[in-house]
């Protein structure tokens, strides 16, 4: 009998540990229509249909018999000089965003900066400039600076300052503050406690984020060349007008082979500047 009590008090008491009430399945099964209607209505606004996939699918598969086997066409030097365009695009852009978002980041960390007003406006400014896209950057700077590689420079850095700046900022906050206090224990400025005590702790993620961003962003200078920012894509964007879908598949593999390249020596580079 006391059992039975004392099973009824608990149930009273934890009712979510005997199983979802009746307020809560009704909860789900709400959420649930809710989510079907809303899917069913983005389809419907989309013109999704059976038909339309299975068109599309043909068409693609016509081009993939196209692409293969692939082929470099006539224009190696061309192709060569764009990759080699988009890999400095993205080495020199992903460098002069780090640049600018290492002291960004200590401004944006709570720990740093600790005015509750100031650290608020800064990540709201990093939230906006995460809000642009590398392909809006590009039309904007091709309109500025005109066309060629140096706009791609531009909007990668443009748009990799403020996620490198929130992920560093992110890094320094969850860094040890005890070594910090030990630099200003003994006599030690804040900028020193920042130098000696917090840097050090941030910069494997920052090496490593620094690293990961020039092949990320090898990939996106690839197609910032389709809007008249410089590099392959230019060369793959010609090809497609022409339909020369060989070429196109051998350039894609060219790019394939080349951030596998980037990444490899990243992790040598890695490996050499902060262990294993």
């Amino acid at each position: 009998m006391s059992g039975g009590v004392d099973i009824a008090r608990y149930r009273a008491a934890l009712p979510r540990a005997f199983g979802p009430t009746p307020a809560a399945r009704a909860g789900r099964w709400l959420g649930a229509a809710a989510f079907a209607a809303w899917l069913g209505a983005v389809l419907w606004w989309f013109d999704f249909s059976p038909a339309r996939i299975w068109n599309g699918l043909g068409g693609l598969l016509v081009i993939l018999r196209q692409m293969v086997p692939p082929s470099p066409g006539e224009q190696w030097d061309a192709i060569l000089w764009g990759l080699g365009e988009s890999v400095a695009m993205a080495l020199l852009g992903s460098t002069l965003a780090v640049v600018v978002a290492v002291p960004l980041g200590l401004l944006g960390a709570g720990n740093v900066v600790v005015n509750a007003l100031a650290h608020f406006s800064i990540r709201r400014v990093f939230d906006i400039g995460r809000g642009m896209d590398q392909l809006i950057w590009a039309l904007a700077f091709v309109r500025a600076v005109g066309l060629g590689p140096l706009a791609g420079v531009l909007a990668i850095a443009a748009a990799e300052i403020a996620v490198l700046a929130k992920l560093f900022a992110e890094a320094i906050e969850n860094a040890d503050a005890r070594q910090s206090e030990a630099v200003t224990a003994v006599g030690g400025r804040r900028i020193l406690a920042i130098r000696f005590g917090l840097l050090p702790q941030v910069f494997p993620v920052m090496l490593s984020q620094y690293l990961y961003q020039i092949e990320s962003n090898t990939r996106s200078a690839s197609v910032l060349g389709v809007v008249g920012a410089g590099g392959i894509g230019l060369q793959i964007a010609e090809r497609i007008k022409v339909r020369y879908w060989d070429e196109v598949l051998f350039i894609i593999l060219l790019i394939l082979v080349t951030v596998a390249v980037i990444d490899t020596v990243s992790a040598m580079v890695r490996r050499r500047l902060i262990g294993a």
